[in-house]
């Protein structure tokens, strides 16, 4: 099996829901709602690494403003009193828990790296040697979130980016 089989659209779309419905929209009242924009902007962005078995990187990248609603919803507090330090503890745990998601389908012995959290644009991560494999790119509240897998080694396109 491929590991763009193993990590399609779909099964990240779905991750991505179940994250989404856990922990940033319980209510049902929020939800992302998909553009299918790749090149969609970003103000920040989170990711893990995964190396092993397989070698690669998931990134969440959004607006400064949906960073700071998705601390608020993930830290149970108002919009108003989301501290820096809390918006990098909620986009790296984001980026963590939708790559623990990743890593579960990928062939074993994959391993999971702590998350890192730039308060910058996507653009800025460059990732050696790496291909976009799948991303899930959407607005929430009019807000660009992007959750993309990049594949590092053969068939990687040599730029690389995030």
């Amino acid at each position: 099996m491929s590991v763009e089989a193993e990590v399609n659209e779909s099964d990240l779309a779905e991750m991505v829901e179940q994250v989404w419905e856990s922990y940033l929209d319980p209510e049902g009242v929020s939800p992302l709602i998909p553009t299918y924009d790749e090149n969609q902007p970003s103000e920040v962005h989170s990711s893990v690494s995964i190396t092993g078995s397989w070698t690669g990187h998931v990134v969440y990248a959004c607006s400064k403003q949906a960073a700071r609603r998705a601390a608020a919803a993930f830290l149970a507090m108002e919009i108003d009193d989301v501290s820096p330090e809390d918006l990098e503890d909620t986009l790296g745990e984001l980026a963590n828990i939708v790559g623990g998601n990743v890593k579960a389908m990928l062939p074993h012995g994959a391993l999971l790296s702590l998350p890192q959290v730039t308060l910058a644009p996507e653009s800025t991560a460059r990732f050696p040697n790496t291909e976009r494999i799948s991303g899930v790119y959407g607005l929430w509240d009019g807000e660009p979130i992007s959750i993309s897998v990049w594949h590092s080694g053969p068939g990687g396109s040599g730029e690389g980016g995030a």
